[in-house]
């Protein structure tokens, strides 16, 4: 089944600042819209695996799938309804879990262990999405979504990182619903989706892991996961469909989708495809531009 790719709400500036001319929506797509499977139960969280399949979670049904091509696969049977999920400077899977309110790593032998379930000696509400830096340090959001049934014990939504076998650094706690993650691609910039206040807030951030100025990069209905390229533009899941927003926060156009999408990631060899987990159905757009590559912060070691 394909989609036509609705183009539309290109946006200009004449400025210094504005949306370059060759950054209009329709130089940066190179096909349509189409729908891999369907049937699903809420799928969120994709992230590019390097044995060539587009890992994401079903959170209602509590597992994760492996998309090879064809088909798609059961990965982890019970992942304790992970939502976003990440790949670590070793090759392992990080995910969050709102079933079990914390953030986990899949080790090479398939044993879970948990990275992080608590700050300050409470626990998490239910971490939401997660991104990984090339030191290894994991930044999540961790909204009150999913407590599935657990008195809640933080009295906010926060942002959150933690270091290799360190503790958990609450980065920022002034969030309405902290929600998708990611982070420009010299790492100096970490963006933060707040759903429900529309916005995508940006930090500068330094060496430690610490954020500076905070900011609003750009103004999206409903921003939800999403995904940047190489080039540094977000492409959001939002509730129009997935908004490109360019680095320095001007909108350059919207992708429609037929499901309203709530995360996405690049993949494929060449990662010039953007998947599109949309509530019941995996959808997938060729673009001409390359997205992130998560393994590319993969050192030799997850080959020892």
């Amino acid at each position: 089944m394909k989609l036509k790719l609705l183009s539309i709400l290109l946006l200009f500036s004449c400025g210094a600042m504005g949306v370059r001319a060759q950054d209009t929506l329709d130089s940066l797509v190179a096909g349509e819209v189409v729908k891999l499977r369907g049937g699903f139960q809420f799928i969120e969280g994709p992230v590019w695996h390097q044995d060539g399949v587009m890992l994401f979670s079903d959170i209602n049904a509590s597992r994760i799938y492996a998309w090879n091509g064809t088909s798609a696969d059961v990965w982890r049977a019970n992942s304790f309804k992970s939502n976003g999920l990440g790949i670590d400077t070793h090759g392992r899977l990080i995910a969050c879990e709102h079933g079990a309110g914390r953030v986990s790593m899949t080790e090479k032998d398939g044993s879970i262990v948990t990275i992080t379930n608590s700050y300050d000696g409470k626990r998490l509400n239910s971490p939401n999405d997660v991104i990984v830096r090339s030191d290894g340090t994991v930044f999540f959001t961790d909204p009150d979504w999913g407590l599935e049934g657990r008195s809640r014990e933080l009295g906010f939504n926060g942002v959150y990182r933690v270091k290799p076998g360190g503790e958990t650094v609450l980065l920022d706690k002034d969030y309405a619903k902290p929600n998708g993650i990611g982070l420009s691609p010299d790492e100096q910039t970490l963006y933060v989706a707040d759903d429900t206040r529309n916005i995508i807030r940006v930090y500068d951030l330094d060496a430690e892991g610490n954020v500076s100025n905070p900011r609003t990069l750009a103004n999206v209905s409903n921003p939800d996961g999403f995904a940047v390229d190489v080039d540094g533009r977000i492409w959001s899941s939002s509730s129009t469909g997935i908004t490109v927003v360019a680095p320095t926060g001007e909108r350059i156009g919207i992708i429609r989708v037929a499901e309203q999408p709530a995360n996405c990631a690049f993949g494929d060899e060449d990662m010039k495809s953007l998947y599109i987990t949309a509530r019941t159905g995996l959808y997938k757009i060729r673009l001409n531009v390359e997205g992130l590559n998560p393994w590319s912060k993969v050192t030799s070691s997850v080959n020892n």
